[in-house]
């Protein structure tokens, strides 16, 4: 005989569990409460955990969250999605958030009850993200803003407070760029095929073309819904290949396409009109430019920092620059080359990890009403059957949630073991950190020639302008992104060892481009740790400008960093006193120091010990 449960948010859970089989049109879905993060896949759904307090917030929450999981159960199509998402991260991230925001304005039109529940949610998040401190649109995310628009367009219902600063923020540039198609939304919210089209042209309006991949319509005539290919299969011969398809299955699309075409004109026009009155409404409110590519040529931390072009500046994935069997057998070289010191370096990413699972192991509470059954104190359940059940819930940990980006020095002075070691260390690093459950990022900095590229030759050919700014083509180096794991990268590192990779050293935008791909990401903490070896150079730069012109820049964008607080920024100097730019640093003499630097660096911003923390970052004057 199953004993009542006595817990008051029971029924409260039972309840919503099968209102949200019913909205998700799914009465075999799975759902499930756990203080884990929510989420779905497939047909199981993990809610967020009510306690028995059922506090107002709690529960509204909870509503929000089950009601926008059904919503996307019930109205997207994952054929659909596959067939138009974009290849790069950037349009992937303004796809996914434009498509979860269609899926809630769809379901608010039969439903109403949604749009309070889920603005909690989204107000909750936001919250929890700190959107609501945001003052400056390149330190909020684009794909979140957008996906906030399109779901103020759809439903005419204003955001919540943080969620509407963000979406407050970069509004004015979505507007500009791609307000003719945005209105356009409420027309194509029904139809996921054509709000999937629609997408790409705002994500192409806000910049992010290149990222695309091939016109999925251009490739595969086949309708995409099963059902409308089922009905339509005595016409599918007959459309494939065809200029004019059958009116009755093609006509909605042709229609969607002209008028998109329209209001492309239309917005044409419209720029052409405001060029010929002189509009000067291009760069709002006198800020430099936004985030769109090509890179931004001004500085957000110095708005005297000029780059003469950045029309050749590269950012690139490492799997980009060399064939995957050159990268193979770089990454063999390199291991082969460092075998005497892995040895070294894993014990110290091992003793790394045991302090980290010290405090996981550590981070738990005890004989809870309800939470994960405690399978360590069964015996006395076994013992005295009366005596009710304990649960555990784990406490949030302070490395949960995180991400750690490694900026890691490309130049020319960095060459034989310096570079090497910073490869291999970098590698061990975010496997340990991986198994931790900490997202690592590896990037790298250098330029793409000797004495300024393509960016010299176009300032000579133009008569060599005076106080031109920056002089050389940047390359920014992704060798892991956040979101991959390391198994898949493991041979990107190689490419660190390629000849002629390693060239000069611009480290002020370097900074502010990994700053600013922290920013976008949503883990609440994000860590950003520095190796170099050297103040900036550039020869062809620092020959037309100013002596202090790169390194004063450096400075602006540290202090930048280390004032807004929303990423902690750590440096390591190899034999160059980094401590004169950075409040957290330490400089070693040795490049064999640098795998012990790095573990302990890290250690102490987990540790949970505030003296511990102040020891180890003191090793800035010690060393």
């Amino acid at each position: 005989m199953t004993r009542p449960s006595d817990n008051p948010a029971d029924p409260f859970k039972k309840a919503l569990a099968e209102a949200t089989k019913t909205m998700a049109d799914d009465p075999e879905l799975t759902v499930s409460y756990s203080v884990d993060p929510p989420g779905m896949a497939g047909d199981t759904m993990r809610l967020p955990q009510v306690s028995r307090r059922m506090t107002r917030d709690e529960v509204l929450v909870a509503r929000g969250t089950a009601d926008a999981f059904a919503l996307r159960h019930r109205y997207h199509n994952e054929k659909v999605a596959a067939k138009y998402a974009p290849q790069g991260q950037m349009a992937r991230d303004l796809y996914e958030a434009m498509e979860t925001a269609r899926c809630e304005a769809v379901g608010a039109r039969d439903m109403p009850g949604t749009l309070g529940n889920i603005d909690a949610k989204i107000g909750a998040e936001a919250e929890r993200r700190g959107y609501g401190g945001i003052r400056s649109a390149q330190d909020a995310p684009l794909a979140q803003a957008a996906g906030y628009l399109v779901r103020h367009l759809a439903t005419g219902r204003d955001m919540p407070g943080a969620a509407k600063n963000v979406m407050d923020l970069w509004r004015p540039f979505m507007e500009e760029q791609a307000g003719g198609t945005l209105d356009h939304v409420g027309e194509v919210l029904g139809d996921q095929a054509a709000f999937a089209r629609l997408a790409r042209q705002v994500i192409k309006d806000l910049g992010y073309g290149d990222q695309l991949g091939d016109d999925p319509d251009m490739e595969d005539d086949d309708t995409p819904d099963d059902a409308a290919s089922e009905e339509e299969e005595q016409d599918t011969d007959s459309q494939d290949g065809q200029e004019e398809p059958d009116e009755s299955d093609a006509s909605p699309e042709q229609d969607q396409d002209s008028q998109d075409d329209q209001s492309e004109a239309q917005v044409s026009m419209e720029e052409m009109s405001d060029m010929e009155e002189g509009d000067e409404a291009e760069l709002p409110e006198g800020e430099a430019p936004l985030e769109p590519p090509p890179p931004a040529p001004h500085s957000d931390a110095d708005p005297n920092y000029t780059v003469y072009t950045t029309d050749h500046d590269e950012e690139i994935k490492a799997e980009e620059l060399a064939e995957p069997a050159e990268l193979e057998r770089l990454r063999a070289y390199l291991d082969q080359q460092l075998e005497p010191l892995k040895g070294a370096v894993s014990r110290l990413a091992n003793k790394l990890q045991r302090r980290l699972q010290a405090q996981q192991n550590r981070s738990w509470e005890f004989d809870l009403e309800e939470g994960i059954l405690d399978a360590g104190r069964l015996a006395r359940v076994v013992a005295n059957p009366t005596t009710p059940l304990s649960f555990k819930v784990e406490k949030d940990t302070e490395f949960r949630d995180t991400c750690v980006t490694l900026l890691i020095d490309n130049s020319g002075s960095m060459r034989g073991r310096p570079i090497s070691i910073a490869a291999i260390c970098a590698d061990v690093l975010a496997r340990t950190l991986e198994r931790c459950q900490v997202k690592v990022e590896i990037l790298g900095f250098t330029t793409r020639a000797w004495k300024g590229g393509q960016a010299r030759e176009t300032w000579l050919a133009q008569g060599r302008p005076q106080q031109p700014g920056r002089l050389n083509d940047l390359r920014h180096i992704i060798y892991k992104s956040a979101d991959s794991p390391w198994r898949r990268t493991r041979p990107n590192l190689g490419l660190m060892m390629k000849e002629g990779l390693l060239k000069e050293n611009i480290d002020g935008e370097a900074l502010e481009w990994a700053h600013r791909r922290m920013i976008g990401r949503p883990e609440q903490r994000k860590i950003l740790m520095v190796i170099s070896d050297g103040a900036p150079v550039d020869d062809s730069t620092l020959s037309v400008n100013p002596a202090n012109y790169l390194e004063k820049h450096l400075r602006d964008v540290i202090a930048m960093v280390e004032r807004r607080r929303a990423v902690e920024l750590i440096a390591i100097g190899i034999g160059h006193d980094v401590t004169r730019y950075y409040q957290r640093a330490v400089t070693i003499t040795d490049v064999e120091q640098l795998a012990g630097a790095m573990t302990e660096q890290l250690a102490s911003l987990f540790d949970s010990d505030p003296r511990a923390r102040a020891r180890v970052m003191g090793m800035k004057r010690a060393s």
